[in-house]
């Protein structure tokens, strides 16, 4: 294997400028995370991922940037695979600090609190298991009864492993399932013998899988991954005999890459909008020069029905919560076109949220997309068919992810999946309602450009806010929100899905999450307050909304809630902290504006706030019907 595999990454020639650059005594240590940053974004090999590696590891705590602390233990060799991890987060805007955990050593690890593994503190445990630890070695006599109940008390013992590590360290679990290297015994009726080695690998990586759903662990299945590459491109078996290595290291990139963007996910650093060029991108052909039956889109030819095949897969990731936009050089009334009149059009106008038709360049598009949505730039991909334009968005907008496009429309689909841009850790309800949200948030626009004044607007909208205790049922999309949102977060603490859940019973802790419905359609589940009481002071932890409904006075109404959960708790004030972070500046001043006074009792980058419920009693503004729900767990 070689750095081939990342297919959609742009040619690494720009490599040994960047680590020169950023090698460069007296620069800026913010400047040199840039440049690092940049190197990581390339089509690595093994030797380029070392290099950058170590040199991101020069960088310590000289800069201010989210860190991500992952263990990696389990079977074999491992120790090669850590610099791939970190390249692959860094890839995603964060510093990932590595511990590899010893030879073989991961069951005594996880159950010994004063292990190395649990003095590191891990947010993330990574476990690497060979297939031998799943699928014991039964005799082929075995029956598929025997087999399956050998195989559940492995996994058993394995969830066992997940609670430990969960009691001690509190850690969010990546559990990779094991790579199909057992040879053939019996040929293709492997896939029918209960007591092969293949089957039973297969049937406990299925167990495994289960058993990871339920206990909000997530998986890494590199067996699945590599399918249209070749295990062979990831296996020696030379290095597994002599060095214990499942995986080569010319390999350890590609495999890196796919732990680490699950990681990232799992700290809520995957897209959140895919914006696509229209000509030979979505349709074969340019539609002003060859109109809408002079295109290629349908039946009839391949190509057409490649741009069909693309068009169904964007359905599906808008269905799970993709937002889509359009960013093209072309007539708005030619480009809109098509999406109505077209027959073999999959995509219709209302799914695309932002539509850019103009013969501006596509960076400046791509900013009123952001402004339009309400979201960082950071939070974009760009899919162009045009090199000259994917290369002016990098060095316009290099924060925006610009995958190599093939020049085949049918390896679009496959494209965009390898790269894993949108690698999700759950499903949520307000996922698959994302993109009516977006719409119906343009809607809300059209009528605050028309409104006389804020006030009238935000009466106008009819809005109801229901917020009560953390809910069993919400804890994926609370999880989820805690660790996506980073502008509305006064603190930007992250929380596993396991710990979000461990706070739906904790009868110490104060929870709060919020829904917000107007008269255009429900927002969903859009803030979280998490607090704990600190003797007659109710102290806030954490508090978080979405982006999708600033500017309408949610946090006063919010404010009006958690005041009256402080003094049903015998408290007599209320005390908030702002950390900044680098990307939370839109709340720096959120407290002072709700009426707390500073008390400055914070460390560097953080103040404290402190509200007297004796003097202040909050409440919500007029134009919120507000209701209070009760309960819990």
């Amino acid at each position: 294997m070689n750095s081939a595999e990342l297919y959609w990454l742009p040619d690494p020639v720009a490599f040994p400028d960047l680590v020169a650059a950023a090698k460069v005594p007296g620069i800026p240590h913010s400047e040199r995370l840039q440049l690092l940053h940049a190197a990581s974004r390339l089509r690595l090999n093994f030797v380029q991922t070392l290099k950058l590696d170590r040199c991101t590891a020069l960088l310590g705590d000289a800069v201010s940037v989210p860190r991500l602390r992952v263990a990696l233990i389990g079977d074999g060799t491992l120790q090669h695979m850590a610099p791939a991890i970190s390249v692959s987060v860094l890839r995603r805007g964060l510093l990932a600090e590595m511990h590899v955990g010893s030879y073989g050593q991961w069951r005594q690890e996880i159950i010994d609190p004063t292990s190395a593994l649990h003095a590191f503190s891990p947010d993330i445990v990574v476990i690497w298991l060979n297939g031998g630890n799943l699928a014991p070695g039964l005799p082929f006599g075995a029956s598929r009864t025997e087999i399956s109940a050998a195989i559940s008390e492995r996994v058993t013992e394995i969830e066992g492993y997940w609670r430990k590590i969960r009691e001690i360290s509190g850690s969010a679990i990546i559990q990779v399932l094991p790579l199909p290297l057992e040879p053939e015994v019996f040929g293709h009726s492997e896939r029918t013998i209960a007591c092969s080695p293949a089957t039973a690998r297969r049937l406990a990586a299925v167990q495994l899988s289960l058993a990871a759903e339920d206990s909000g662990v997530q998986i890494v299945d590199l067996g699945e991954a590599a399918r249209h590459i070749g295990l062979d491109r990831i296996h020696d078996p030379a290095l597994l005999h002599h060095a214990k290595q499942d995986v080569s290291p010319a390999a350890a990139p590609w495999v890196g890459e796919q732990i680490g963007r699950v990681a990232a996910a799992m700290r809520g650093r995957s897209k959140k909008v895919l914006v696509l060029d229209l000509d030979n991108t979505l349709w074969g052909g340019v539609i002003g020069d060859d109109g809408i039956d002079g295109i290629l889109l349908g039946q009839g030819n391949g190509a057409g029905e490649a741009f069909c095949a693309f068009q169904r897969y964007l359905k599906q990731l808008l269905a799970r919560g993709v937002i889509l936009a359009v960013s093209s050089k072309n007539d708005m009334a030619v480009a809109e076109a098509v999406f109505r009149d077209h027959p073999e059009m999959i995509l219709r106008r209302e799914d695309i949220a932002a539509f850019e038709a103009n013969w501006e360049d596509k960076p400046q598009a791509l900013r009123r997309i952001a402004a339009q949505l309400g979201l960082g730039l950071d939070s974009f991909v760009f899919f162009d068919d045009n090199p000259a334009e994917r290369q002016l968005m990098r060095q316009e907008l290099p924060m925006v992810d610009t995958p190599e496009v093939p020049a085949a429309p049918e390896l679009y689909c496959r494209c965009l999946a390898d790269a894993g841009y949108f690698e999700a850790v759950a499903l949520t309800a307000e996922d698959t309602q994302r993109a009516g949200q977006y719409a119906a948030n343009a809607k809300r626009q059209r009528i605050e450009s028309t409104a006389t004044d804020l006030p009238s607007f935000l009466r106008d909208l009819q809005m109801t806010l229901s917020a009560g205790p953390f809910l069993e049922s919400d804890v994926p999309r609370i999880a989820q929100l805690i660790n996506k949102t980073n502008q509305f977060n006064l603190t930007t603490r992250r929380y596993s899905e396991a710990r979000v859940r461990d706070l739906v019973n904790d009868p110490g802790a104060v929870t709060l999450s919020a829904r917000v419905a107007d008269r255009f359609g429900d927002n969903g589940l859009i803030s979280v307050v998490i607090a704990e009481r600190d003797g007659d002071v109710l102290d806030i932890d954490t508090w978080l909304m979405s982006c999708r409904v600033l500017g309408r006075s949610v946090e006063h109404a919010l404010l009006a809630l958690v005041a009256e959960r402080a003094c049903g708790l015998g408290a007599r004030a209320i005390r908030g902290r702002y950390v900044d972070s680098g990307r939370n500046g839109i709340v720096r001043g959120m407290y002072e504006s709700l009426g707390f006074r500073r008390i400055d009792e914070g460390a560097e980058g953080e103040s404290v706030w402190w509200l007297d419920l004796g003097v202040t009693r909050p409440e919500a503004p007029p134009y919120f019907n507000v209701t209070a729900r009760s309960g819990g767990a």
